[in-house]
């Protein structure tokens, strides 16, 4: 509680200044975050995030929509504590997206970014079990959805960081035979069609390739 209502004092006072605002233009972005899973259950259990990466361009309009399009990738690597037989592996996921948003800074330091990541994923999962079965990689396409949240603080005319919190959302359920497991493990089989959703809490940097100021 005491972390929660810290961050909300320092956006309470960046964003109470009286410094002329800046509106982007073009941006370039980079964000590096851990995905927790959520959903569903056996992905939950047996799947650890590791790393969740994404790149992107994006345009902002002068009324605070902004559109991007970028690329990302994820790996989720099996927890051996979790599955009856050692399995080493995880699930390689790469995806092309499209992003809208509404971003707007509230003064020269402070700003804030709500969106949807739009796309594309194939999802590789690649095990030793599978190598020894000759079916590695299972590749499984697939949706992919993310509403995103940012918080921003610049450093200068340039460059500015962020902190980021998204939820993903994928077209496709997880059942523990993918990883090239015998058994459904214990898990209710009819739990194998809920879609696979994990959180991504990460960090960000956006490079302002050009801005333009609300006088103009």
């Amino acid at each position: 509680m005491k972390i929660v209502l810290t961050i909300l004092s320092i956006t309470f006072m960046l964003s109470s200044g009286h410094a002329q605002k800046i509106t982007p233009k073009y941006t370039f972005n980079v964000e590096l975050g851990l995905p927790v899973a959520a959903s569903n259950v056996p992905f939950k259990d047996i799947m650890q995030g590791l790393v969740c990466v994404s790149t992107y361009g994006q345009y902002s309009f002068p009324f605070h929509l902004n559109l991007g399009l970028g690329l990302r990738y994820s790996y989720f690597a099996v927890n051996e504590f979790s599955v009856p037989t050692p399995v080493l592996g995880g699930i390689h996921t790469g995806a092309a997206f499209m992003k809208v948003g509404w971003d707007k800074f509230h003064n020269d330091r402070f700003a804030t970014d709500v969106g949807v990541k739009v796309g594309y994923s194939e999802n590789f999962i690649s095990t030793d079990l599978n190598s020894d079965n000759a079916v590695n990689p299972v590749r499984i396409q697939s949706m992919l959805v993310e509403p995103t949240v940012g918080l921003i603080l610049s450093a200068d005319e340039r460059n500015s960081y962020r902190l980021s919190i998204g939820y993903c959302i994928q077209g496709y359920g997880f059942k523990p035979q993918s990883l090239g497991l015998e058994s459904n493990s214990g898990y209710d089989p009819a739990k194998f069609d809920d879609l696979t959703r994990y959180f991504v809490f990460g960090f960000g940097y956006t490079f302002y390739i050009k801005g333009r100021s609300d006088n103009q």
